[in-house]
Parts: C-alpha cells; sequence; structure tokens
C-alpha cells in the first residue's frame, strides 16, 4: 500500500501535468479524481503515448486518453487477493477505494518498484567539436560542459545508471582524453565504460560502425549533448512490444511563421491566418536500434537520420516514441544559458 495524494490529478488537468506526476511518482501512474476525491479512472505513460501520436499535445485535457473503467481493489481486500488480481489481469497497479468510492492508497505489485539493472548498452556520441558554441569549446569538449556542478555528459550517465543501466560506449574524438581522463573506466560513477575513439569525425551513427564487438540486444544511442528526463524502460518496453528494429524518440516542437498564410482553392482565397503555429514532431535525438542495424553503417560519416532513411527505403520496422518529458538540446549558446537557468539535475 502508498500514499497517493501525489499522484492524484483532476480530470481537467493537462497533459503535461499528468506527465509529471507519472514520471515522479514512484507508482508510475496517475488516478484521476473528482473534487471529492472519488475515484473517475487511471492514467499511464502509455495511454499519454497514444494521444500524443494522434494528435494532442501537451497543452491538451487528460479527459480524452483517462482510462474509465479501472480495474479497483477495497479497503477489507487481503494482500494475497490483491495479488491474485494483478496476476489474474496482468496490471501491477490497483487502487484502493472505500465504500464512498474515494481512494485512499494504491496497491503495487512488487516487481514494478523494484530496482532492476539492464544488459543493454548505452552509446552516447560525444565526438564533435560544438562549433555553435564557441568559444566555451575552444578548449573543452562539449559534452564536458557543465550545468550546474556537472558536465552534461556525467549527467546523460547518471540519469541512465538510475534507470537500471550500466554498460555505456561513448564514441570520441575532438579533445577525447579531457573525457577518458574523467570517466575511466566507469568504476568510480558505479559503471562500465569503453570508448571507440573516431580517427575522423563520423557523423551521429557512423562511429557504430567500429563497434569491435557488437551489441547482443538492442541498444541505445544518445548524443552527447541532451539533457532530458525520458523514461528509458517505457521507451525500450516500446521497442520490443512493436518488434522494432530502430526507434526514434521524437518531440513535438512549435513552428512559427512569420507570413500571413492564404489557403486557395484554385485562384480563390479561402482563408487567411496571420503568422500561424505549425506543430510538428521533431528528432529528439534518442534512438534504440537492433543489433542487426549496424550492418547498415558504412565506415564513414553518416548520420542517424541516413539510416532510418535507408531502414525505411529497405521497409524494415522504423517507429517513433514521442517526448514529453523535459528535453533540451544544447546547441547555441543561449540553449546553454537555459539549461544552466532551469537546470534541475
Amino acid at each position: 500500500m502508498n500514499n497517493v495524494e501525489n499522484i492524484k490529478i483532476t480530470v481537467d488537468a493537462t497533459i503535461k501535468q499528468a506527465l509529471k506526476v507519472i514520471s515522479d511518482g514512484a507508482a508510475q501512474i496517475a488516478l484521476v479524481v473528482d473534487k471529492k476525491g472519488r475515484l473517475l479512472g487511471t492514467l499511464t505513460d502509455g495511454d499519454i503515448r497514444n494521444g500524443l501520436l494522434k494528435g494532442l499535445n501537451l497543452k491538451s485535457p487528460i479527459k480524452e486518453i483517462y482510462f474509465k473503467k479501472p480495474i479497483i481493489g477495497k479497503k477489507s481486500d487481503s494482500r494475497q487477493k490483491l495479488l491474485k488480481i494483478s496476476l489474474s489481469n496482468k496490471i501491477h497497479q490497483i487502487p484502493i477505494v472505500d465504500k464512498n468510492k474515494k481512494v485512499i492508497s494504491i496497491y503495487i505489485l512488487e516487481e514494478l518498484i523494484k530496482p532492476k539493472i539492464y544488459s543493454n548498452e548505452v552509446v552516447i556520441m560525444a565526438g564533435g567539436k560544438g562549433m555553435r558554441l564557441r568559444p566555451l569549446t575552444k578548449n573543452t569538449p562539449k559534452p564536458m560542459l557543465k550545468v550546474g556542478n556537472k558536465p552534461i555528459l556525467q549527467i546523460i550517465v547518471e540519469k541512465f545508471k538510475g534507470s537500471g543501466y550500466e554498460n555505456f560506449v561513448i564514441c570520441v574524438n575532438y579533445k577525447s582524453k579531457i573525457i577518458t581522463n574523467y570517466f575511466g573506466d566507469g568504476t568510480k560513477f558505479g559503471v562500465k565504460i569503453r570508448y571507440i575513439k573516431e580517427k575522423k569525425r563520423m557523423g551521429t551513427a557512423g562511429a557504430l560502425s567500429l563497434f569491435k564487438k557488437k551489441p547482443q540486444e538492442p541498444f541505445f544511442v544518445i548524443n552527447g549533448d541532451l539533457l532530458t528526463n525520458l523514461n528509458f524502460n517505457k521507451m525500450l518496453d516500446f521497442h520490443i512490444l512493436h518488434n522494432s528494429k530502430a526507434t526514434m524518440c521524437i518531440t513535438e516542437c512549435n513552428i512559427n511563421s512569420p507570413f500571413g498564410e492564404v489557403r486557395l482553392n484554385n485562384e480563390d482565397i479561402q482563408s487567411i491566418e496571420e503568422k500561424p503555429i505549425r506543430k510538428v514532431f521533431v528528432n529528439a535525438g534518442v534512438y534504440i536500434l537492433d543489433p542487426s542495424c549496424i550492418n547498415l553503417i558504412p565506415k564513414k560519416f553518416y548520420d542517424m537520420t541516413t539510416l532510418f532513411k535507408k531502414m525505411i527505403s529497405k521497409k524494415l520496422k522504423t517507429i517513433s516514441f514521442p517526448l514529453g518529458e523535459y528535453w533540451l538540446d544544447i546547441g547555441r549558446l543561449n540553449d546553454f544559458k537555459k539549461a544552466n537557468d532551469e537546470h534541475n539535475f
């Protein structure tokens, strides 16, 4: 049984608010209640991802996507009964309600909150020169710039470690000794690190062709200049569930047009929208690849987007995983300033 006050939300909450509740809570679920605390339904990470893929955005209310017929338990139910309900219905969380349907607690199947160690490797691309961040990167590789009191690269490693990943490969090139001297073999960070050293720049995918021993299971690839609260385990589950060869994390982006948009029907003007805002999904720089993908990568400069285009042309399974959590690509000086202004890492 667990305290539920921090995972309760009302039906008028936004997807963004719900994501924060889910990601911050150990239960990995939000309980939708009315003003009197009575249970209306539940909301999971999967419900939100599906909503985003159907066109909703972070400001959309959850009323369209939450599950309205959850399986519930009673205050008087024994632990054995709740365990049986969990296993028979293949669910990890059961809201516990009183006779008035007010939520008083939640039962969580132990495996859900037990720390789990993943053997999947995490490849971090840290070889770029970071030219757009000069002069900060004149003597320091971009992934080693500090946000707060830690290098970006350390924050990435610690985020993955906190999710149960301990096997890292860091691809290095520009001022690589600064990185290798700082991290070593990873022992002082509680992980295992090995390096792929690029003799020349290889892009966001090319260095994968230099693997001496290829991974035996799906592995992450992440750009070394990202800050995110992405749920890596959910992404891996999503990749495996869909039997994907390659999964790309995507995030929503608003594109502001500086002009009025004129819509036509032949020569007739149908409407005029002044400086419209278009919502699009963009590449977030986090991927999961099947080991077989490495065979498609030539030993030269090669970007991840080119790899995905090749896989699509070959009709190999490629899918997207929408990101609603915090995400920041530190590509320019104002991004670096923003990271330090709002960092909570």
